[in-house]
């Protein structure tokens, strides 16, 4: 599965939004794209400055090198992130996401997924077997 585009300018990585969360934060791969959250309201372009900060800060680039190139109102974005290749990206975001399908070779295990998202009745402790 592709997910990243390699471009002369930058790469083009391929996001899913949640806004209006608890918390900034990069939850990991899903269906293709990076999933992030963040606190910032979907209202006059808060939310797309509140991703780029956050990428900025986890891919250690300036928030001026990342731009939404699609879906600037929707939930699916598309966003390029000018001065790294795609063998950067690859190698800052398994650290900073532990699940991601980059690390984990896909790996379908939802308990991993559940332990990123810090969720409690998610975690495989938690549940218990049906009587």
């Amino acid at each position: 599965m592709k997910t990243r585009t390699p471009r002369p300018e930058g790469v083009l990585l391929p996001l899913r939004v949640q806004p209006r969360a608890s918390r900034d934060e990069i939850v990991g791969w899903q269906h293709g794209a990076l999933r992030v959250r963040v606190t910032a309201p979907p209202v006059d372009g808060a939310a797309n400055a509140a991703i780029s900060a956050l990428l900025a800060g986890a891919l250690r680039v300036p928030p001026s090198s990342i731009s939404v190139v699609r879906g600037t109102r929707g939930r699916d974005k598309l966003v390029s992130i000018a001065g790294l290749d795609e063998a950067t990206v690859k190698s800052r975001l398994p650290r900073l996401v532990p699940g991601s399908q980059t690390a984990q070779a896909g790996t379908g295990d939802r308990s991993r997924v559940a332990s990123i998202s810090g969720h409690p009745r998610l975690t495989p402790a938690s549940r218990t077997p049906r009587q």
